[in-house]
């Protein structure tokens, strides 16, 4: 054998040594570490979840010193495992800049870690109970990869076991931008499931995309289901702004059903800072369900509004 291709081969080794899968480094760990131990690694993040600090019993952030502020959000993921008996009894999704206390229980750490078998592990553990699966899950959603939206978006499909699918439908909406948001739209205009658009709308909510809103107020004026068009009311009172509020009035007004215009009352009342006071007002006062104006008059006895107190002192006098 040549000297080139002896070092060839040794260099060859050499890299297949250091390279050796996440898959393999992991059950060495599981294998040997002592027990209960932490193990850990790094990974690229999605953007916007830099205070995603987690306040658990045997990992949480670090209080001595002051608190440092990041005018740019951690562009890193810490994930760490909890094993004991040999097995994963917790998953932790960390923000990078978050420092770690493990109260003495032993923490190693995994270096050079390719964010694509970090999620190949993570999803081998979806099947785990819940308490390990949620955090695989979520896990997955904060990785900055594109396997991620593959492993999200598989887990969210109708062949999935429903709580699988709600966390990871959650995630669609939380973490993975544009792309998530695609998913969840062609959700909640085809699901058969009326559980499962309920819960595509709640991920619209928390969705950063700007079309949802849109979607949101789709939803509450067209989807067959009751329910899920007075959660979408529900949920676009908590994102406000002058298109939610539209709707909800409008599902006030026109919605056939009337449990879910009393749901609207209700979103009307959930409004920010006294907004749907006067809407209230003008339900009370005028629209044409009994049961609504009830609802509204119940609504602003709740605000302690002024402006509900001067309503009610105008429709008591003698």
């Amino acid at each position: 054998m040549s000297k080139a291709l002896s070092l060839l081969l040794g260099v060859a080794a050499g890299v297949a040594q250091v390279q050796s899968s996440l898959e393999q480094q992991f059950r060495e760990q599981l294998r040997t570490q002592p027990q209960p131990a932490w193990v850990g690694y790094i990974v690229p993040a999605v953007p916007g979840h830099g205070d995603n600090c987690d306040y658990s019993n045997e990992i949480r952030r670090a209080t001595s010193g002051p608190r440092v502020v990041h005018l740019e959000p951690p562009d890193q993921l810490q994930v760490l495992f909890r094993i004991e008996q040999g097995r994963v009894g917790k998953i932790r999704a960390i923000a990078g800049d978050c420092q770690l206390e493990a109260d003495g229980v032993p923490l190693r750490w995994l270096r050079d870690v390719r964010p694509g078998e970090s999620i190949a592990l993570l999803a081998g553990m979806v099947t785990e109970p819940d308490h390990v699966a949620d955090g695989a899950i979520a896990a997955i959603a904060l990785h900055a990869d594109g396997a991620a939206d593959e492993a999200i978006e598989r887990f969210a499909g109708a062949n999935q076991p429903e709580r699988v699918r709600e966390k990871a439908i959650f995630w669609l909406g939380a973490a993975r931008g544009r792309r998530g948001y695609e998913m969840l739209r062609r959700m909640v205009t085809q699901d058969a499931s009326d559980h499962i658009r309920d819960k595509a709308v709640f991920a619209l909510s928390v969705s950063h995309e700007p079309q949802a809103v849109d979607t949101m107020i789709s939803v509450a004026h067209n989807d067959s289901s009751g329910h899920v068009r007075g959660q979408a009311l529900f949920w676009l009172a908590q994102k406000a702004g002058n298109k939610a509020v539209g709707a909800i009035s409008d599902a006030v007004d026109r919605d056939p059903d009337t449990e879910v215009k009393k749901k609207a009352v209700f979103a009307l009342q959930q409004l920010p800072n006294g907004e749907g006071v006067p809407m209230l007002i003008q339900v009370a006062r005028s629209n044409r369900n009994r049961e609504v104006r009830k609802q509204a008059m119940f609504w602003l006895g709740q605000s302690n509004d002024p402006r509900a107190l001067e309503f009610f002192e105008e429709v008591l006098k003698p």
